[in-house]
């Protein structure tokens, strides 16, 4: 693989202080708020000023009152990571960490994702948009329910057989009657194959990291809850699979237009084929979170990871994701 150092780091003189932002409105509040405490802590204790605020679905006024020079917002899910808040954070003027509003929305629509995606020649399973209007469906079990707007597998169903499959149907449909506007996609579940993920940072690939789920899926339990859930950076796989896998993830990333971080996850199906699942723009920072495991594998320390991401939001300034190189990076020279 080729190596491409990123910037080097702002010195902590150099950095204003921080405002990392945590909690939101949606469905991963409680993730997002460890998250963005670790966050501030890593900041912290790297010298810099830090305000960390908790938030529910602040305005615009309201984020204006905020003490700091520049934003790390730390929230996961639809509002917080999927536009409405970089609508905010565009306007408010100040240089924030992540995606600008147009490439948060387009990475959190999986279905508008995978249309980018499969333009792009990366593999994804068919799939299709749930109607409620509609008794039937499109594709047979094994298949996979998500929302198309939510992150952390929140409301996955995976259905093994077809009375799963009608089960989870019903639940869905409900779902959807007592949450207007929320939209469903129905998707060719690829069971049993090796979950990977590739961590981008600043338009350079961190080392794969392959998940391996006690219970066979890695739902929001098996993220956040399970001591069980093993985690392997640097797996080894065939012959020219990771710079394949890779490849669609950087291309992927600059197609959607991410700046700074995102972390993209595969499936590897049995024919040997690495599938696309999802583009997360703002993964978690958590003790289980995979950006940071791979980041600390390149040789990149959590609070150095997070002193970088605030210096490349100093660099940037606020607004759109601007194109970036597609390198990969490995080891220390990351």
């Amino acid at each position: 693989m080729t190596t491409t150092p990123p910037p080097a780091p702002i010195h902590p003189a150099s950095l204003p202080p921080v405002l990392v932002l945590g909690g939101g409105p949606d469905a991963e509040r409680e993730v997002s708020l460890r998250s963005s405490k670790a966050v501030a802590e890593a900041l912290a204790q790297r010298g810099h000023a830090v305000h960390n605020s908790v938030i529910n679905r602040l305005t615009g006024p309201e984020l204006a009152t905020l003490p700091g020079g520049v934003v790390f917002p730390v929230l996961h899910g639809g509002w917080g990571e999927g536009g409405p808040l970089q609508d905010l954070l565009e306007a408010d003027g100040r240089p924030f960490v992540g995606c600008g509003a147009g490439a948060a929305r387009l990475a959190m629509d999986k279905f508008a994702t995978k249309l980018i995606a499969a333009a792009l020649g990366v593999p994804t399973a068919p799939a299709a948009l749930v109607n409620p209007a509609d008794r039937g469906l499109p594709l047979s079990a094994p298949a996979v329910f998500k929302p198309v707007h939510e992150g952390s597998s929140v409301g996955l169903h995976v259905c093994r057989d077809d009375a799963a499959l009608a089960a989870a149907h019903e639940a869905v449909l409900a779902d959807i009657a007592a949450n207007p506007g929320r939209v469903y996609m129905i998707e060719r579940a690829l069971l049993g194959g090796r979950e990977l993920t590739v961590g981008v940072l600043d338009g350079h690939a961190l080392p794969i990291v392959e998940i391996i789920p006690a219970g066979g899926v890695y739902d929001y339990t098996a993220k956040y809850a399970s001591p069980e859930t093993r985690y392997t950076v640097a797996p080894r796989l065939p012959d020219g699979l990771g710079e394949a896998i890779t490849t669609h993830a950087l291309a992927l990333a600059r197609a959607i237009g991410v700046r700074h971080l995102c972390r993209i996850d595969f499936i590897l199906g049995a024919d040997g084929v690495p599938w696309l699942l999802e583009v997360n723009t703002m993964p978690g920072f958590t003790g289980q979170s995979l950006l940071p495991k791979a980041a600390a594998h390149a040789g990149i320390g959590f609070g150095e990871l997070c002193e970088r991401l605030a210096a490349m939001a100093v660099r940037d300034g606020p607004g759109p994701a601007r194109a970036a190189s597609p390198t990969m990076c490995s080891g220390s020279a990351c």
